[in-house]
């Protein structure tokens, strides 16, 4: 408790207050707008954190992330166009009840079980954190390896899409990661003669380009079709029976949530689904999913949320980004010289507990904005894409340029644009390889570290129990899909053929 007071004195100051409150609008409307998502926004902003205090950077980068959350769920109620990937689920019955006539208590509903969702998972944050801090000092290089390629692997396994488009990815991420000085040794790896390359590639740059340019691309490359609903949304406050028949999907999504956000690249799209079909399953009435069911909407919309709020504790515990937009965050804090992990509670206590306490009054915040401006959401729903694209490249650009000042970089964030919207027409993630390229230094340079110490012995994996056991997670997860493969395979060998 007297942490989070701590947390809480950072957290309300003048400023602070101001970047959180800045956050929380701005990922609303990044959330409202399709196209648009919370990594390529990020991305953009990273520049700017340079000249804010480090605690006041990532406020603003975290009320962005779990704003547009919030933001998501209106054009999938309004629209049936998901804004945010996490509330593709939000459409199913949020959008049946808006054609119902029923949209103010879907939009109600939605924000209350978000709100409600996302300060049970603050809650855990705040009490799981620093056990799993205080596990984690255990950690040395070989715990550090086995960490670092397990969440890598489960960040490709839960991924949405095919594995083996992720794997592909995550390969060539851990190659792009490579480029510059070796960690260890300082000789020089994939530079081609170019002195810009000898630090690797910029995160930022990469990261503006694979999310930002390439999100342009995508966009005009695609015509708009939005057939906005035209009623008066009225009655945003859910009835007593929409109460009754939600209040135990807001806490089972709540639950899930919060477990699958932990997760490296569980995310709020997994634990959407997941919630969605546990509510359908233990529903009395699993028939009436799809057609507007109200707990339809609360139980996707508290585990996206939650889940949002949890994947930031192995972020703040053990270094370990989970997704693409935590990972910018991550790239935020170290901008500032602050690595994450078991020390940062003792070590950084004021930007650790800041930002904690920052989630709650966010989330208040949110839940005081999202209900009273619906009016005005709905009415940015309506900009053209091709007004704001110009904007959204010319801030690029600048960003880019902004980081080492050298046009190098603008051409560099064009390059990976282009890569980038190339990648989404063959439907390859961005994701994997993003963390590859962030994670893949933390892994070469564990690897090395431990080798180094046990003179070049490998067993020296297996000789530290923690570093064994999540090793042996990742081979579980590695030969898992083969024995779903060979028991398909069987099944449809041994099945009856039609004569």
């Amino acid at each position: 408790m007297e942490n989070l007071l701590l947390g809480f004195e950072v957290a309300l100051a003048p400023h602070n207050l101001l970047f959180a409150g800045i956050g929380a609008v701005l990922g609303t409307a990044i959330g409202v707008l399709p196209g648009l998502g919370p990594p390529a926004t990020i991305a953009m902003l990273l520049p700017l954190s340079y000249g804010m205090e480090p605690v006041s950077a990532v406020i603003l980068l975290a009320g962005i992330f779990y704003g547009a959350m919030y933001g998501g769920s209106i054009t999938s109620i309004l629209l049936n166009i998901p804004g945010e990937a996490g509330s593709v689920v939000t459409c199913l019955d949020g959008y049946k009840m808006a054609r119902q006539g029923r949209a103010g208590a879907a939009l109600g509903m939605s924000a209350i079980a978000s709100f409600i969702a996302g300060t049970l998972s603050i809650v855990g944050l705040s009490l799981l954190s620093p056990l799993l801090a205080q596990f984690a000092l255990r950690f040395g290089p070989p715990e550090y390896f086995a960490l670092v390629l397990l969440g890598l692997y489960m960040a490709v396994y839960l991924s949405q899409g095919s594995v083996t488009k992720g794997l592909m990815m995550g390969a060539l991420g851990l190659l792009i990661g490579c480029v510059g000085l070796d960690p260890v040794n300082g000789v020089p790896r994939y530079t081609f003669g170019l002195p810009r390359l000898m630090d690797g590639f910029d995160f930022v740059v990469v990261a503006m380009g694979l999310f930002g340019i390439s999100e342009v691309l995508s966009n005009l490359d695609t015509p708009e079709q939005r057939a906005i609903l035209s009623a008066k949304i009225t009655g945003l406050l859910p009835n007593r029976e929409d109460w009754r028949r939600s209040y135990g999907a807001m806490a089972r999504g709540s639950l899930i949530g919060f477990l699958v956000g932990v997760l490296p690249g569980g995310g709020a799209t997994i634990s959407s689904f997941v919630a969605y079909g546990v509510e359908k399953r233990v529903s009395r009435n699993p028939e009436k999913f799809g057609t507007g069911a109200i707990e339809g909407v609360a139980s996707p919309e508290a585990a996206n949320n939650a889940a949002s709020t949890s994947s930031f504790i192995p972020l703040l515990t053990l270094g370990i980004p989970g997704n693409a937009s935590i990972a910018m965050i991550l790239v935020a804090l170290m901008i500032h010289g602050i690595r994450p992990g078991p020390q940062m509670i003792s070590e950084h206590p004021d930007i650790f507990w800041g930002v904690v306490a920052s989630m709650y009054v966010g989330n208040l915040m949110l839940l005081a904005l999202n209900l009273p401006l619906v009016g005005i959401w709905v009415k940015l729903l309506k900009v053209p894409y091709h007004y704001l694209a110009p904007l959204i490249v010319v801030i690029c650009v600048i960003g880019a340029y902004s980081v080492h000042y050298a046009v190098f970089d603008v051409g560099l964030m064009m390059f990976f644009g282009i890569v980038g919207y190339f990648m989404r027409k063959a439907d390859l993630p961005a994701a994997p390889l993003i963390l590859a390229m962030i994670l893949g230094p933390m892994l070469e340079r564990s690897l090395q570290q431990s080798l180094i110490t046990s003179g070049g012995d490998p067993l020296i994996f297996v000789r530290h129990p923690i570093s064994a056991v999540l090793l042996a997670a990742t081979a579980i997860l590695i030969v898992l899909p083969g024995f779903t493969l060979l028991r398909r395979w069987r099944n449809a060998a041994t099945a009856p053929t039609e004569t």
